[in-house]
């Protein structure tokens, strides 16, 4: 028995030494084929060690919402430019959404973000920059940025397109769809009235002695639209005049002020005592129709509508910067980037990627030719293709360079209640209802209450 017993103690012993050593020889799931599997990761070559630190194969899908606020392609074009994208980074599909205009964009977005399903990225308003924070929907940029391009990437940007997208120490949003408000004006109205078509308007006297001697039958010397952005316009003549209507930080505005009511006087004065605009509501939409079925010999509007005019227009026609009161000004305008919250790192990656790559500079110069908004970044005016366009079409920097001149866009927390209190009483003088003394003092009574809140 003890015989066997020892025999049988000898088999189990040989056995386990066989296992033990078919194991170290190729099993894969022992101790000691994971301790083998880890001395070969610490002594790996770099090239593995380049391709463990490869981005992975990760589908990301983003939706991105932007509007649509001028004439021209612009669809296509921002189809255009996601497709160009999605070819350069495969694992990227962006869908594009048209959202309507601005107004109807900032809609969507609130409704989308309440409903727990805010778009990954967007193109709104740079004014509705406390809006989005106020709700808590959307990112700051500053580790994207500081990740990718630093302070040589967002100092490339126009200081003025920035003041807008900048609060709280923080970077909030990205210039893209920008603008400012200039004059256009038909050259051959100018010669038809006596006037050098080479020489715009310089002085508010000069504006209105030009739009009384450029109006006849069938035809305005000036527009100026009186709806969906009647503050925006309103805020060309306070900055001739004056300061800005507002404080960077949105809690506070500057409505009734001496410099505003000269400024809205003289307005309202174009139509009713020079007799050289149309008096009442004058339609956003319809100014640069007008303008280009020369129904009006000049206009102010966004330099959003430069391709529109120049691709329409069948006069020769100028581009020039806003006349002056004290001084040169105008707001900016136009769209910034945002991203919302709540966005997987991939999907921010993703997001980021995407932005950098609508906003190189190279790219967002072609935007600029192809649309006729002014490009945000410095360095677009310096690529060939921006160079060649301006020498053949100068008009294309006269916005660009009345930015020497330009402020921040009206932007205020509970800024859609804000800017409707001044909208409405601009329009009130306008239209005749009310003086300015009475309505701009109503509007800071209201606008003061509306902001109350955030002054505690």
């Amino acid at each position: 028995m003890r015989a066997m017993m020892k025999a049988l103690l000898l088999i189990c012993a040989c056995a386990m030494i066989v296992v033990g050593c078919s194991s170290n020889g190729g099993g894969n799931n022992t101790p000691a084929a994971s301790n083998a599997g880890a001395n070969e990761g610490a002594t790996q070559t770099p090239e593995a060690t380049k391709e463990a630190d490869k981005p992975s194969d990760e589908k990301v899908e983003l939706s991105f919402y932007y509007p649509v606020a001028v004439g021209g392609p612009i669809t296509e074009v921002v189809e255009k430019m996601s497709q160009d994208f999605m070819a350069e980074n495969p694992n990227i599909t962006v869908k594009p959404i048209y959202t309507g205009s601005y107004a109807d964009t900032m809609v969507k977005a609130q409704a989308a973000v309440q409903g727990g399903t805010p778009p990954d990225l967007a193109v709104l308003l740079s004014t509705e920059l406390f809006t989005l924070l106020d709700m808590d929907a959307i990112e700051p940029l500053d580790e994207l940025i500081a990740a990718d391009g630093g302070d040589e990437y967002i100092k490339d940007f126009y200081p003025a397109f920035m003041e807008n997208g900048i609060t709280e120490g923080k970077t909030w949003a990205i210039p893209f769809q920008r603008s400012t408000i200039v004059l256009f004006y038909n050259k051959e109205a100018f010669k038809a009235a006596g006037l050098d078509p080479e020489k715009a308007p310089g002085t508010w006297e000069e504006l209105a002695d030009y739009a009384k001697k450029l109006t006849k039958d069938g035809q305005w010397g000036l527009e100026i639209p009186s709806t969906g952005f009647l503050y925006w316009m309103f805020q060309t003549f306070a900055l001739q005049t004056g300061d800005n209507i507002m404080t960077q930080d949105g809690k506070k505005v500057f409505f009734d002020t001496p410099e505003n009511a000269e400024s809205l006087q003289f307005w309202r004065d174009l139509a009713a005592v020079h007799k050289a605009m149309p008096e009442g509501a004058i339609e956003w939409g319809t100014v640069p129709s007008d303008f280009i079925e020369g129904k009006t010999a000049m206009m102010y509007h966004t330099t959003g509508n430069l391709t529109n005019v120049k691709t329409n227009a069948k006069f020769d026609f100028g581009v020039a910067m806003l006349p002056k009161n004290k001084q040169y000004g105008t707001p900016t305008g136009g769209g910034n980037f945002y991203v919302f919250k709540g966005l997987s790192d991939a999907k921010k990656q993703a997001a980021w990627k995407f932005i950098r790559f609508m906003t190189d500079s190279e790219r967002i110069a072609q935007w600029s030719i192809d649309t006729g908004y002014v490009a945000p970044r410095m360095s677009a005016y310096e690529t060939e293709k921006m160079k060649t366009y301006a020498a053949d079409f100068p008009e294309a920097l006269v916005a660009r360079d009345q930015l020497e001149y330009a402020s921040a866009e009206l932007s205020t927390h509970n800024n859609g209640k804000v800017s409707k209190i001044f909208s409405d009483a601009i329009q009130s003088v306008l239209t005749g209802s009310s003086d300015v003394a009475s309505a701009l003092k109503k509007a800071q009574e209201e606008a003061d209450k509306a902001l109350e809140p955030f002054n505690k």
